[in-house]
């Protein structure tokens, strides 16, 4: 089942700690929901989350 944009933005946020989501994190985040790396990337942008330690450049 696809999610929607705004279960995607959710569990962004819930993820998120202190406005940053680990690039580690979120690749899981996206396998468990089913959706690509660049959709919990474009949630990230569009709630101002910051990806860090990103380690193969999908953010």
């Amino acid at each position: 089942m696809t999610k929607s944009t705004e279960e995607i933005k959710n569990a962004v946020l819930k993820a998120a700690t202190d406005g940053r989501l680990s690039c580690t994190a979120a690749r899981k985040l996206a396998a468990e929901l089913g959706v690509s790396p660049r959709e919990i990337g474009l949630a990230a942008d569009e709630l101002k989350i910051k990806i860090f330690a990103c380690e193969l450049g999908c953010f």
